[in-house]
Formats: structure tokens, sequence, C-alpha cells
């Protein structure tokens, strides 16, 4: 075979593998970077990182209860307070009595 024939094919090789090859590389680059933009989580991450979700719930509702608790002896004592004050001042205003009339 001489230069005459193969500098022809090698051309249509070429344009053939680049017609081919350009749009596969693409599509293998553009595949790498969506995987690198969400990477896939294994299995047994996935489900103790649920666990982790449902442990973290349980606990904001614990610390609800909590606080409402609080709140609610915080009223009472506050009521409690506001209830005791007129009673005494009752008890001081009120004239003192004789024990021998």
């Amino acid at each position: 075979m001489g230069p005459e024939i193969v500098v022809p094919l090698g051309a249509f090789a070429t344009a053939i593998i680049c017609a081919i090859g350009i749009p596969l590389a693409r599509a293998y680059s553009r595949k790498m970077d969506a995987d690198s933009r969400n990477p896939r989580i294994p299995a047994e991450v996935a489900s103790r990182l649920e666990r982790m979700e449902q442990a973290l719930e349980a606990v904001a509702i614990e610390v609800e209860r909590i606080s409402e608790g609080q709140r609610f002896t915080t009223r009472l004592l506050s009521e409690g307070r506001s209830a005791a004050d007129p009673r005494q001042a009752a008890l001081t205003s009120s004239p003192p009595r004789d024990s021998a009339t």
C-alpha cells in the first residue's frame, strides 16, 4: 500500500473517530460532572442519617415539653405572688385588736 491510499484512509478514519469520539467524551464528562454534584450516599449512611433525624425530632419534642412546663410553673408562681400580695396588704392594713375589750 502506497501513501496515496494510506493518507485518505487515515483522514477518513480520523474524521469518523472525531465525529463519534467527541460527543462520547462530552457525554462522559457531563455524566462525571453530574455525579460529582449529586454524590450517591451509601444505604447504611442514609439509614443512619434517618435515625439521627428521628432522634433529633424526639429531642426537640421533649425540649418543647420542658419549656411548656417551665412556662406553666412560671405562670403559677407569678399568679401565686399576685394573689398573696392583696391578702398581706389586707392583714397589715387592718387595725390591731384589743385583747382587753
